[in-house]
């Protein structure tokens, strides 16, 4: 019978731990495409490019948002990148991917990081961020953004950040 507490710790540490870091070239390849994927979008919304920050998302991409609002598809997230440029002229948001794990047999990828966003709304300067994770696919041999998910940690300024989304 395995008896895992009879392994020396190193083994065991080995056993559990080291498998998740190895990663194949083509992996490795794969994860140095979405950071780069990643960095374009920064790059884009930095512009107030809605173009290029809908160039990395799939057409049917799910984005719930860090006020828990869900937008549904590459268009609809366009449209809504769009009307925040028009409202909040000096709106942007960075992501910084911690890790990206790629899962090989299903052409699929898991990345984790943080995000920031800032923004003036009437009554003063915004400043939001937090956690996120994306999930990715390869399509028709590209990567693309099957769903995001944005997690508020913090949120300093004005009353946006008192008010409970609904």
């Amino acid at each position: 019978m395995f008896c895992p507490a009879a392994l020396p710790a190193a083994l065991l540490f080995s056993l559990t731990v080291a498998p998740l870091g190895a990663q194949s070239p083509e992996a490795r390849s794969s994860a140095r495409e979405i950071r780069r994927l990643r960095e374009s979008s920064n790059a884009a919304i930095a512009r107030h490019d809605t173009a290029g920050v809908a160039a990395i998302l799939a057409p049917d991409v799910v984005v719930v948002s860090s006020n828990s609002t869900h937008i549904v598809g590459r268009e609809a997230n366009a449209l809504r990148f769009a009307e925040q440029f028009r409202l909040r002229p000096d709106v942007t948001y960075r992501r910084a991917p911690g890790s990206v794990r790629i899962f090989e047999p299903w052409h699929m990828a898991a990345e984790e990081g943080t995000w920031a966003g800032s923004w003036t709304d009437a009554d003063g300067r915004v400043s939001i961020g937090g956690r996120y994770f994306a999930k990715w696919r390869r399509i028709d041999g590209a990567w693309r953004v099957e769903s995001e998910t944005y997690v508020p940690s913090y949120c300093r300024g004005s009353a946006y950040c008192r008010r409970a989304p609904q």
